[in-house]
């Protein structure tokens, strides 16, 4: 493939380049099978009762629309300027929403969706309206230890930002992964990457040559 104008040098970068994306597309593809492949965890035997615009909803529950699979997000909220513990929305988690709400009409044909905060449900479900979800399934755990159980919550309270992927499997529930990599400290002058797993906006940055930068962070909105 050839591109106007290009010149000697860039077609040889750029074939160079192109191998490694090829090397990462089979390892990322690797990597995936050896998760798909791994056994069953933990089951699920909290009574956990979660708060939805509608009213209780237990953990079976959450499978609302009958798959076998339900991805699950943890979404912080966060001290604001009055220092509470659950007094704001975290702008990071509120990005990652604002890019998959659109994909969640899509994922909710293969896999169930909750997206679980600590906050009130009354709390949760304003701020999902004031960024216009739509599609988000909000859940809240307020009443429940199952941040705390699924290492979502840290020992002072403070929430975390960890995804889960739960199976069922005749009829129990069991859990399969979580996103551990938050937990593992990344090499010196590299990026986390714990969420990228859900996070568009960095693997479009990652196109260009400006690159994610070592000090922008999402935020409620911007001024252009």
């Amino acid at each position: 493939m050839n591109w106007p104008n290009e010149s000697e040098q860039y077609r040889s970068a750029r074939d160079e380049l192109l191998q490694a994306e090829i090397e990462l597309r089979r390892q990322e593809e690797a990597v995936a099978a050896q998760r798909r492949a791994l056994p069953l965890g933990g089951e699920v035997t909290g009574d956990y009762v979660f708060d939805s615009p509608s009213g209780p909803v237990r953990f079976a529950e959450l499978y609302a629309n009958g798959k076998d699979t339900l991805y699950l997000y943890n979404f912080m909220f966060i001290p604001g300027e009055q220092g509470l513990p659950l007094e704001v929305a975290c702008p990071s988690c509120t990005s990652i929403i604002d890019g998959t709400d659109g994909a969640f009409r899509h994922l909710l044909d293969r896999v169930d969706v909750a997206i679980v905060a600590k906050a009130p449900i009354a709390q949760f479900a304003a701020w999902g309206k004031e960024r216009g979800w739509r599609f988000a399934p909000l859940y809240s755990s307020s009443r429940t230890a199952f941040n705390r159980d699924y290492n979502a919550e840290s020992d002072k309270a403070g929430q975390l930002p960890v995804a889960h992927v739960f199976t069922r499997t005749d009829g129990r529930i069991h859990h399969r992964w979580s996103s551990e990599l938050f937990a593992v400290p990344p090499d010196p002058g590299q990026h986390p990457r714990h969420v990228d797993y859900t996070w568009p906006i960095w693997k479009v940055l990652d196109l260009t040559p400006e690159g994610r930068g070592t000090d922008w962070h999402p935020r409620y909105g911007y001024d252009w």
